[in-house]
């Protein structure tokens, strides 16, 4: 049976409680149109996160490949178009490493783009009543690396992207004021299920439908 792997980290700095490690964990043994989700919870460790989703990809082969990360302060899921091949922390992984300009990956490109129809992932959440949009940097921390490996790890033609999804009403209320947006976990893993049902289905060409930024 066709597999789909559905990525989220664990507890880093002041996220200690990180919703995409939940949706990660929600999803696993999940079906999806058919297709068996395994989800991973990734520890926020530079080396260590190298080996674990080579593994994964490797045994699970899967259709689709999924990460998903928490950056606090967005309003909603964030489809990520580009994965840049640069490592330049601004805190340090759960190891204390703050790697600085440095490559993902050495034999790589400068960058690799989505191959999810992230347009078409967007008009699925609003027709669903979910707002969200699709965002032109993944960050340089764990998230924008994972999604490189991914890329750039992946084989034939595995769809692979990225989603940032914002923090939890609970932690969202304890980190000032005003408050940082918010989205509960029930949206958030329905927003993660449709994005993963889409990429499954759509055939062609993304959506040709407007969703750039001016920065």
């Amino acid at each position: 049976m066709n597999r789909v792997l559905v990525t989220g980290f664990g507890a880093y700095a002041e996220e200690v409680d990180n919703p995409s490690g939940e949706i990660a964990r929600r999803l696993d043994g999940a079906q999806i149109d058919g297709h068996n989700v395994v989800g991973r919870v990734l520890p926020v460790d530079t080396v260590a996160v190298r080996e674990i989703i080579a593994e994964a990809i490797e045994s699970i082969q899967p259709k689709v490949v999924l990460v998903t990360g928490v950056a606090p302060g967005r309003p909603a899921p964030a489809l990520e178009r580009v994965a840049l091949n640069v490592r330049d922390f601004p805190v340090p992984d759960v190891a204390g490493r703050v790697p600085i300009d440095e490559a993902v990956a050495t034999d790589g490109p400068a960058a690799y783009l989505t191959t999810l129809p992230v347009k078409a992932v967007v008009e699925a959440w609003r027709t669903a009543g979910i707002p969200g949009y699709v965002s032109n940097t993944a960050g340089t921390y764990l998230c924008n690396q994972t999604f490189y490996l991914a890329r750039h790890l992946s084989k034939g033609s595995v769809r692979v992207g990225m989603i940032h999804v914002p923090a939890l009403p609970a932690p969202a209320v304890e980190i000032g004021d005003p408050p940082t947006p918010s989205m509960s976990i029930d949206v958030l893993e329905e927003a993660v299920r449709l994005a993963v049902s889409t990429s499954l289905h759509h055939v062609g060409p993304d959506l040709r439908v407007g969703g750039g930024a001016i920065s």
